[in-house]
């Protein structure tokens, strides 16, 4: 079906679907909506109707993902849904504040220090873990248990090394089973592990303080305040400090996330088999389960047993990052300003209703005096958004507005891809690309940038940035400019 797009206001639209259906929201400027392919549209067109959905939001970000597009936010009181969390379970930004001034890490010499001090402790690449970075915190099996079972419980914390303060500045510090209880998460972890599903179990956990492949990184930023009085007064409760450095983390729950959502596919779609039940738009990525049923009990503790690796994988990290910067300048601190998942089904309400909000690619955004941030640090602001764009273009801190309201509390998790992993390796210019790094002195760990994660590669991130403020939707605190950045790639020489 040919796809149009209703514009509604500058930067908002909406996309019927071609029945008797609430439309799509759609989040972004005219130029922006021009980035999304008919591939994306049918996605969202798809994951709109597919049963028990009451509201689908596609931000400015949104591309083409699995079953639903990376970018878009789907709301339902009734089932729930893999597909529209993704096979990366709670990826996730967080960001570590450090009292060091800008000017420290002026030199070429000393970021290239901090780049070996860091690699040293957070390995980059698919199935690398924690033998292959020799500082880096080695986690048995029984802590794993713990890790995945309990989240950022202050024992675990402990017995990691990571502040347990740091709990208190995440999204969701823990998770808990369907029941609301870690119980359920411990027998479901046993269950698999007596069946063999996690054969790996301790290769999986021995890759907590890593980053992974694909888009995840590391960056070290320096903080560029906006100048006026909402910037500095949510820069005060954030901890955000001007003219300083920070580093800005991208990544998710690794394997063990990956293996347990491919195997909730491969479960729903045997399931939708043997029943002989349609599939949303024939798509077999977009399976479902009925919450309450035994299918769904079984989705929400997998997805919970992953979110807690990944909480702990976010934090482990930043604490092996200023354990970094602390062998280059010794004495130093640092202190997480926030940890906020992509990536995940939450239960809220939504227009005063108990529903299960599913955002993939899309980040939760709470505004000041919203009831959940009653009695927390962020009540009178809202809570830190951390929007990555890329290390040329800068990532963004945002708050909320209360125009968030027509987006289910929700904004996009950064830039977007507007060109394939395939056709930017085939399309760019890998020279161009190292040189342009080189001469915005951006230093990174790898031998050649990446071509599929070159800047060039995703959207504008002005654009994009325009289309929140626009709609509505949040007002930015702070930018963060790279100085150097951690990827999957091959060791690079000065």
């Amino acid at each position: 079906m040919p796809f149009e797009m209703i514009p509604t206001t500058e930067a908002t639209a909406m996309l019927p679907t071609g029945a008797k259906t609430k439309p799509i929201t759609v989040i972004g400027t005219a130029a922006i909506r021009e980035t999304f392919d008919e591939t994306c549209l049918q996605q969202a067109v798809n994951s709109r109707l597919a049963p028990g959905v009451t509201d689908l939001i596609l931000n400015p970000d949104a591309h083409c993902g699995y079953g639903a597009p990376v970018g878009c936010v789907m709301v339902s009181p009734t089932h729930i849904y893999p597909g529209p969390v993704g096979v990366d379970i709670k990826c996730s930004m967080s960001l570590l504040q450090l009292n060091l001034p800008a000017d420290a890490i002026l030199d070429r010499p000393v970021r290239r220090a901090l780049i070996q001090a860091i690699c040293e402790r957070t390995p980059t690449g698919a199935g690398r873990g924690q033998r292959h970075a020799k500082k880096s915190r080695r986690i048995d099996a029984e802590l794993g248990r713990r890790v995945v079972v309990e989240g950022a419980s202050t024992s675990v914390c402990e017995a990691i090394g990571i502040p347990p303060e740091w709990a208190g500045h995440c999204e969701d510090a823990s998770h808990v089973g369907h029941d609301d209880t870690r119980d359920a998460l411990e027998l479901r972890l046993q269950r698999h592990r007596d069946l063999g599903f996690f054969r790996n179990f301790e290769d999986k956990i021995s890759q907590l303080g890593s980053y992974g492949g694909g888009n995840h990184f590391g960056e070290c930023e320096i903080v560029h305040l906006e100048d006026n009085d909402r910037a500095r007064q949510a820069a005060s409760v954030f901890g955000l400090r001007d003219q300083h450095v920070a580093f800005l983390s991208h990544c998710g729950s690794r394997g063990f996330g990956h293996n347990l959502a491919m195997g909730q596919f491969r479960s729903l779609q045997q399931k939708f088999s043997t029943w002989d039940i349609p599939l949303p738009g024939s798509d077999r990525e977009l399976v479902y389960a009925p919450l309450g049923t035994l299918e769904a009990d079984a989705y929400l503790d997998d997805m919970a047993l992953g979110a807690n690796f990944a909480t702990i994988n976010h934090l482990l990290i930043n604490a092996l990052i200023l354990e970094a910067f602390q062998e280059v300048f010794p004495g130093m601190t640092g202190q997480l300003v926030y940890f906020i998942s992509h990536n995940i089904a939450r239960k809220e309400i939504i227009e005063n209703r108990v529903t299960w909000v599913h955002r993939k690619g899309a980040t939760r955004a709470l505004p000041a005096g919203h009831p959940v941030l009653r009695g927390s640090l962020y009540e009178l602001t809202g809570h830190p958004i951390l929007l990555p764009g890329n290390p040329q273009a800068g990532s963004s801190v945002m708050v909320a507005d209360a125009g968030a309201a027509i987006s289910c509390y929700s904004v996009n998790h950064g830039a977007g891809r507007t060109l394939g992993r395939k056709q930017a390796i085939r399309e760019l210019d890998q020279s161009s690309i190292d040189q342009s790094f080189d001469q915005a002195d951006i230093l990174t760990n790898c031998r050649t940038y990446p071509k599929d994660e070159a800047p060039a590669a995703y959207k504008d991130f002005d654009e994009v940035l325009r289309s929140v403020k626009t709609a509505g939707l949040a007002t930015e605190v702070a930018r963060l400019k790279a100085r150097f950045v951690i990827k999957d790639g091959d060791a690079a020489d000065d």
